[in-house]
């Protein structure tokens, strides 16, 4: 018959630490059954460090023997030094399959430095089994794009131009105090070799709604040219401000084609108010019921001026009522306005019907008879080429500057007497002049001066 094993005797209770016989089953105290306590256990085993080919023995060792641990020598009598202990690298180091390691030098930064002939420094036998790892690793090169991104989108952060402290917004409104910031095209300012340009808004209008191109080239018998268009966007049709920055860029681009191909630029010039036309009427091809909510306003419209300069000839055209203005260097020489307006002062003036001063007081007078738009009656650029005796500049410009210098003599005088040398200042001047008069409506000017400066030759 199966018998329970016997069990070692307990010294004190489990449960109180009560002092107990060598015969006793409960304790006398907390009535504690000594029976239901488990025997010890009849072994301590313990883990190695190194490596083990099973529990309780070192690699490479018979079960029950001992490790081979390097002799100690005892220390000297009444030294009160303790014996040495041993340590993990006394015995070589092993893998973890229990074979040897091998017998690859340590690294050199790792070897302290011996005395010739002293005994090596013992290897220590830990080592990670892995393939050497570099001590900086390579990272992927950042990509450009999102670098880009976040370059753009740091510039778009724009600070407020009132408190300067808060950033503006999508809207183009300061998060902080929400002052509207200025758009871009609020003042826009430039120039192309000889020619220069300068838009302003005012100081009444919530935007601009003018626009300009100006440029130079060579003609194919290496001569230089230059160009400017200005238009005026029509402010009673919807989108004015696109439609002159539609026409004024695909004029300027057909005529810097055209010259550079060797069209005559009066041609140049009637091809190229078409070609605007074309651009501005592109404006209202518009899906089916796209202007069902706007159904009162007109087409996109704007009008148009332009003027080509060479070594010997200038050529103007214009649909509407922008100007063209002739101003010598000599003041002495008469200036003269190189263009008529296509308006309804223009006609009662024509047709005798009032004076000049008479119609351009008149309420009406503004009312224009002929625009670049999908609307307009019909399209009739007009082109006219001079042959100027002396040099002189060309002022081409909106309404918005030639309302406080409308004959050619008040224009005249507010241009500057060097022009011809700083054709930018004298932009910038022109369109002072409109503000300082009350900046009513948006300031479109740019400044040609005639003949043409060789190429290089620009503002001083």
């Amino acid at each position: 018959m199966s018998q329970m094993p016997q069990q070692a005797a307990l010294s004190q209770c489990p449960n109180c630490a009560e002092p107990l016989e060598s015969d006793d089953r409960f304790c006398g105290v907390c009535g504690y059954d000594l029976s239901a306590v488990p025997a010890p256990p009849q072994d301590h085993p313990t883990l190695t460090m190194n490596g083990s080919d099973g529990p309780g023995r070192a690699p490479g060792l018979i079960p029950g023997q001992a490790a081979a641990w390097p002799g100690v020598p005892a220390p000297e009598a009444g030294s009160g030094t303790p014996a040495a202990a041993h340590l993990p690298t006394d015995l070589p180091g092993t893998d973890s399959g229990g074979s040897p390691l091998p017998s690859d030098p340590p690294a050199p930064e790792t070897v302290p430095a011996q005395a010739p002939g002293s005994p090596a420094a013992p290897v220590s036998g830990v080592r990670f089994d892995r393939p050497p790892q570099p001590d900086d690793y390579p990272l992927q090169a950042p990509d450009p794009r999102a670098a880009a991104d976040a370059a753009s989108a740091a510039a778009e952060a724009k600070v407020c131009v009132a408190c300067r402290a808060g950033r503006v917004d999508s809207d183009g409104y300061c998060e902080n105090c929400g002052h509207a910031q200025p758009r871009e095209r609020d003042h826009m300012e430039q120039e192309s070799g000889p020619v220069a340009a300068v838009s302003d808004r005012g100081l009444r209008h919530h935007r601009n709604e003018d626009a300009f191109a100006i440029g130079h080239a060579a003609l194919p018998d290496g001569s230089p040219v230059t160009l400017a268009v200005v238009c005026d966007g029509v402010s009673s049709a919807t989108r004015p401000d696109d439609a002159s920055m539609a026409a004024s860029r695909a004029a300027g681009e057909s005529l810097l084609a055209a010259l550079t191909h060797g069209t005559h630029p009066q041609q140049a010039m009637h091809d190229a108010i078409v070609a605007a036309s074309h651009a501005v009427n592109a404006l209202a091809d518009e899906p089916a019921g796209a202007r069902e909510h706007a159904v009162h306003q007109n087409a996109p419209a704007c009008t148009i001026v332009g003027a080509v300069v060479t070594s010997g000839l200038l050529v103007v055209g214009w649909v509407g009522d922008s100007r063209a203005y002739w101003v010598p260097l000599d003041r002495a020489a008469p200036p003269a306005r190189l263009t008529e307006d296509d308006s309804w002062a223009a006609q009662m003036v024509a047709a005798g019907l009032m004076n000049e001063a008479e119609a351009y007081a008149d309420e009406r007078a503004h009312a224009i008879t002929g625009w670049l738009g999908a609307d307009a009656y019909e399209l009739e650029p007009h082109t006219a080429s001079f042959k100027p005796d002396r040099p002189g500049v060309v002022v081409v410009c909106t309404d918005g500057l030639w309302n406080y210098a409308e004959t050619a003599g008040e224009m005249a005088e507010a241009v500057p007497l060097d022009v011809a040398a700083r054709p930018l200042h004298a932009a910038q001047v022109l369109v002072g002049h409109a503000l300082d008069g009350g900046g009513h409506d948006n300031v479109t000017v740019a400044v040609l001066p005639f003949p043409t400066p060789p190429q290089g030759a620009g503002s001083a």
